[in-house]
């Protein structure tokens, strides 16, 4: 399975946006690995195709960032996405 495309920090909108859209599958990822006690470095490895041995500080950012950001989307941005449903 592929990543798309990814930032070091995903948008920090109240607003889900079209990085989140295209990282729904990511973000599931990343809470999936965390729920099984998967190792943070394991998860940058496998998920967004980074050497944390190399780079340690940007491998544990890209994680850190994008698993608070998937956390964001349980709690609030489904919210937004149940609106624009309505909407439609």
């Amino acid at each position: 399975m592929t990543t798309p495309p990814f930032d070091d920090n995903p948008p920090a909108s109240e607003r889900v946006t079209a990085y989140d859209e295209r990282h729904f599958v990511t973000y599931l990822r990343v809470l999936d690995a965390e729920a099984e006690g998967a190792a943070w470095q394991e998860v940058a490895t496998i998920v967004f195709g980074l050497d944390p041995a190399a780079h340690p500080d940007r491998a544990q950012k890209v994680y850190e960032s994008h698993l608070n950001r998937a956390r964001w989307m349980t709690t609030h941005g489904y919210r937004h996405l149940l609106e624009k449903s309505r909407e439609a």
